[in-house]
């Protein structure tokens, strides 16, 4: 078992801990105590792995008897699974991936891993166990499926398990990875007692069968693009978002596994490892409730008042007072010339230090007064800090107005105004509490006094009054320090997710929207001193002038004449001005222009686009390999126009937390913002798909399953053999495997005509040098040139058909009686109407001997037009003629605008007057949305035109209040 291999590692990574807010650190504002109760920072300094070697030993010892009872008990664990989920068989006889059954569709699946003999833990991760023993066993498939239709179902479909390489299939094995993944060895270090397919359709709401596949299908590598096209019928036709949420709840249950066992080890070294603690750690689901179970048995990073009121000797005392205060006497410990034991005041000071340390460390007690404060109105207070309101800069300080006097109940306050409060307390412009009532208190001395600790004996006053201050000292010192960070630590990361999950959606918006084809664009980089940097690119988005204008400084009239000169060489009649320093001058200079008719006879129009992170660009190495003899400055022109022209292209070579569309994105832990905004970029790429031919560099590498080296070598086998021909010619690509092919090869796109021009001039090229080439030549020639011209075109290659479906496909074609080669022509989609209405998508599939997933797909494929974009369902730039300035506002005006950014309070909309306005969320009702265009939220997004009504106008603050007409 030793020689499988490891399990790969998973894509998306667990967010790690980044640098915490003040008021998460254990030493600020408390005593030296606060420091074990900070465990995170303690686990993650020493990591100890568990020790596996035991384990190791006794399984390569084990007889071959044992092996083969495992190996039945595994086909009586299938067999009672088929019971709640049909499990459709391969030929490979690995762990199938589970679909539901119809019957069976409105009931809630039953729990995936139950099994009366065998404990739960092997049945966790059913994908991660089974595959070891399943290679080398020889049972069969269920035979709940009848075997005829499962040799047509293994080979027409890729959603199933992956065959191993000694299979080949003839229909598409192209579309199968050939890679067997392991996993046993990684299960038994991290085994719970919770079943992680079940805890994480509980987290998630997802249902446990689709919870299932996808715990599978990540272990295989696959993509959240590729799942979610090409593999709907196995996770229910979630969306990437779900998708991605189910898989950073995975990699934070898998975190939560790996430390759980890395403080078991610990703990079983230091002999405090009991059977209760024991069944206590392995039923923690987050890393809060491993920090409560675990807190009490850990030590302080340096001595605490309780470890050296003990290394006094004084805890055998404490422990007398609470179970045989009788006989204890505490003059007995004073020692005169001893620190700490020097009178009956320092011996009782030690004793209440150890009874405290045991009090808030007791179990019993945190939960009751965790339960405790989920009763009560426990709220988080801000004000102006002293410091700040003296030495602050007044600037900063108005920012944070609204928190000033600031305080909500930690049950409704707004992820916003978490981030706001924590900015703010990082500044030293606020001062945060957590206010949690008295009343607490005082129940939770109660309790402790007469419930969980009450004497056993009769307690003398002086032994009660010590008792008491205990009790006071362990939650004003200890407990309520912990309650505030715990709570503080809870809102913070909850506001964080809810940022990163923001700056996603604005970010797919921003990206998707829709491009301004077939246009000669000139981008304007607007400035002062330094001019504006003018680049002129033609509808290919090749450079064909740049310039440099003196717009602001007395010169106006001169550079128009030049500017006009320009626009008329090259027919170009749309301005894309950059929303940068000296904006709203450029604006106001060429709406003049246009208004007088200046460009005459062009019809000028412009329109106003985000320069976020154009300067960043312009510097970067990508841009000076793109453009090696532009000045810096040139290039954010050049970047400016690209943005209208093809937004997706141009904003993939930027990093996405330099993009802008984001809210507090500075301040929420980076792993986690780097690993859902890429793979956003990812997706969005991978949906709209490219053209292997003429896509650069940057853009390819952000496909799924391409990475940079890999996208590298598809470019230097272009640079080397010419265009590719067919998706099939990828695998001779160094780097790409079956794996990898898989994941990319439905998203990458081969313009027919150009291939059919190249192949049709390669022909004649090669017939020309046959009749200038002697016979012997001819044929030695004929030998290398043999494999590149046996390659020919595919017509199903330019549409989003996967390979794996292509049998399929033309199966489908010769149903309808249609022709590869009139895909996206108006006859093809008669021909698929007439069929799907007569016989039905679900009987259309059914025959096919397939999915309506697939077949929908693949009717989508053959009948959306040469050339389609996801893109044109999306908003396109607003143009403009003229401009409005800020005085010119007046309330009940109604505008059009463009959303610009989305937050949870409300949308910022330009609307043309250099600032934009602010939709409050409340404003936004589903009344008012579109009811043509699919939403995934109630929200707007990035690049929407609306129509709004002004509400107020704050021309001090430089605020304004909209209202949301509706949906443009």
């Amino acid at each position: 078992m030793s020689s499988l291999p490891r399990r790969g590692k998973s894509v998306a990574k667990a967010p790690t801990s980044e640098e915490l807010p003040s008021f998460l650190d254990s030493t600020s504002e408390s005593e030296e105590e606060e420091e074990e109760w900070e465990p995170k920072s303690k686990i993650a300094r020493k990591p100890r792995l568990p020790k596996k070697t035991e384990a190791k030993t006794k399984k390569a010892a084990a007889p071959r008897s044992t092996v083969a009872r495992k190996m039945v008990q595994k086909v009586a664990i299938k067999e009672e699974m088929d019971v709640s989920f049909p499990i459709a068989p391969v030929e490979d006889k690995k762990i199938q991936l589970l679909k539901p059954k119809e019957e069976d569709a409105g009931t809630k699946p039953k729990s995936l891993n139950r099994k009366p003999e065998v404990p739960i833990k092997t049945e966790i991760n059913s994908f991660q166990g089974k595959t070891q023993n399943s290679l080398v066993s020889d049972e069969k498939p269920s035979t709940s499926v009848p075997v005829v239709k499962q040799e047509k179902y293994d080979e027409e479909f890729a959603f199933d398990e992956p065959p191993s390489k000694k299979i080949k299939l003839n229909a598409c094995p192209e579309g199968k990875p050939v890679k067997n993944l392991g996993g046993n060895k990684i299960k038994e270090e991290f085994e719970m007692n919770w079943d992680i397919v079940q805890a994480l359709s509980e987290i998630t709401n997802v249902e446990p069968w689709v919870c299932a596949n996808l715990i599978r299908l990540f272990q295989e590598e696959n993509t959240i693009p590729f799942i979610a096209r090409y593999r709907k019928e196995l996770i229910n036709n979630l969306e990437a978002d779900a998708l991605r949420e189910v898989q950073q709840t995975l990699e934070e249950l898998r975190t939560v596994a790996k430390k759980t066992h890395t403080m078991i080890q610990k703990l079983k070294k230091e002999g405090k490892l009991s059977s209760c603690l024991l069944k206590g750690l392995l039923n923690c689901r987050t890393l809060e409730e491993l920090d409560h179970v675990s807190a009490p048995y850990k030590t302080g990073s340096k001595g605490t008042k309780a470890q050296r009121a003990k290394q006094l000797g004084l805890e055998p005392a404490a422990l007398s007072l609470l179970q045989n205060p009788v006989e204890l006497n505490l003059f007995s410990y004073i020692r005169p010339n001893t620190k700490g034991l020097a009178n009956i005041q320092e011996v009782e000071a030690g004793v209440q230090h150890i009874l405290a340390d045991i009090f808030a460390k007791d179990k019993d007690a945190l939960d009751f007064i965790r339960k405790l404060c989920q009763q009560r109105y426990i709220s988080i207070q801000s004000t102006l800090a002293k410091v700040s309101s003296k030495n602050g800069n007044e600037k900063d300080i108005d920012k944070f107005q609204l928190y000033h006097e600031f305080s909500c109940n930690i049950k409704n306050i707004q992820h916003h105004q978490i981030l706001a409060i924590n900015r703010g307390e990082n500044l030293k412009i606020l001062t945060v509490k957590v206010n949690i009532p008295d009343g607490v208190k005082n129940e939770f001395c109660w309790w402790c006094v007469n419930e969980r600790w009450r004497p056993k004996q009769f307690l003398k006053p002086e032994f009660m009054r010590i008792l008491r201050s205990s009790v006071e000292d362990a939650y004003k010192r200890l407990i309520y320090p912990l309650l505030c960070r715990e709570f503080r630590s809870k809102l913070t990361s909850d506001a964080e997710k809810e940022s990163v999950m923001m700056f996603g959606r604005n970010l797919r918006q921003l990206l998707l929207t829709s491009p301004v084809r077939g246009r000669t664009l000139m981008g304007v980089d607007p400035g002062y001193k330094h001019g504006c940097k003018l680049a002129i690119i033609s509808p290919t988005s090749q450079i064909l002038h740049t310039d440099v204008v003196y717009l602001h400084s007395g010169q106006g009239f001169c550079e128009a004449e030049k500017i006009k000169r320009l626009l008329l060489q090259y027919n170009c009649s749309t301005v894309v001005i950059g929303n940068g320093t000296a904006c709203r001058e450029t604006e106001a200079y060429f709406a003049d222009l246009i208004m007088k008719k200046y460009f005459a006879p062009l019809d000028v129009v412009y329109c106003i686009v985000s320069e976020a992170g154009a300067s960043i660009y312009s510097v970067s190495p990508e841009a000076s390999k793109e453009m090696p003899d532009l000045d810096p400055n040139l290039r954010s022109a050049v970047s400016i126009a690209r943005r209208v022209q093809d937004p997706l292209a141009e904003l993939v070579k930027i990093e996405p937390k330099h993009i802008g569309v984001g809210m507090y994105q500075h301040d929420v832990s980076q792993t986690l913002l780097k690993a859902t905004l890429d793979s956003v970029v990812e997706e969005c790429v991978s949906f709209v798909g490219v053209d292997i031919n003429i896509c650069s560099e940057i853009l390819l590498r952000h496909i799924a399953g391409l990475n940079t080296n890999r996208a590298k070598n598809i470019i230097e086998w272009r640079e080397k053999n010419g265009p590719f021909i067919n998706r099939e010619q990828l695998k001779e690509v160094k780097g790409l495997g079956p794996k990898t092919f898989q994941q990319c090869a439905g998203f990458i796109r081969f313009n027919q005509e150009y291939i059919k021009t190249f192949c049709s001039n390669k022909k004649n090229e090669l017939g020309s040098r046959a009749l200038l080439t002697k016979a012997g030549a001819l044929a030695k020639k004929k030998s290398k040139l043999t494999p590149c011209a046996s390659q020919q075109p595919n017509p199903l290659d330019q549409t989003c058909i996967h390979p794996e479906s292509y049998n399929i496909a033309m199966r489908f074609l010769s149903l309808i009686g249609g022709n590869a080669n009139d895909i996206g022509k108006s006859d093809m989609q008669q021909k698929v109407n007439a069929v799907v209405q007569k016989e039905g998508l679900e009987g259309t599939a059914k025959r096919l001997n397939t999915t309506v997933h697939t077949l929908q797909l693949i009717i989508d494929g053959l009948t959306q037009p040469e050339g389609y974009d996801i893109r044109t369902d999306f908003d396109k730039p607003d143009f403009k003629r003229s401009i409005v300035c800020f005085e010119d506002l007046s309330v009940g005006a109604v505008l059009t605008g463009k959303v610009e950014n989305a937050t949870p309070f409300g949308v910022f909309v330009d609307i043309g007057v250099g600032k934009s306005g602010l939709i409050p969320v409340r404003n936004i009702t589903e009344a008012k949305l579109s009811k043509v265009k699919k939403r995934r939220s109630l929200g707007l997004g990035p690049g929407e035109r609306v129509e709004v009504k002004v509400l107020n106008v704050d021309i001090p603050r430089l605020r304004i209040t909209l209202d949301l007409i509706r949906v443009l």
